[in-house]
């Protein structure tokens, strides 16, 4: 389970924190804890594809669950800078596939094939 919040969120978030007269500890994060399952649903969603159909699992490489998932509390970064994310999770994975589709279309290296 993790916390997945896009760049350019956090970083209007920094800039809001810049912004206050006194100093102060927010936390930045989408404040949803997500799988990497549902972070691969999403990129697969993005493209028509069925994840099943070309990803497999190798048990090896999963992780036992944690007590505590890494989710952030974003109270109160909410409540003194007004701040939250505007990008959603699957905005944020859809940009992010279609940077790789676009890098891959481009006969660039950088992206494996």
């Amino acid at each position: 389970m993790r916390d997945w919040c896009h760049a350019r969120d956090i970083v209007r978030g920094y800039w809001l924190m810049l912004q206050q007269d006194e100093p102060g500890d927010y936390i930045l994060a989408g404040g949803v804890g997500r799988t990497v399952g549902e972070l691969v649903d999403a990129a697969f969603g993005c493209v028509g594809l069925d994840p099943a159909e070309h990803v497999r699992v190798d048990e090896r490489f999963v992780r036992p669950s944690e007590r505590t998932p890494s989710v952030g509390d974003t109270t109160l970064a909410r409540e003194r800078l007004g701040w939250e994310p505007e990008t959603s999770f699957r905005a944020m994975i859809e940009e992010m596939v279609q940077a790789d589709l676009a890098e891959l279309g481009s006969g660039r290296p950088g992206l494996p094939v």
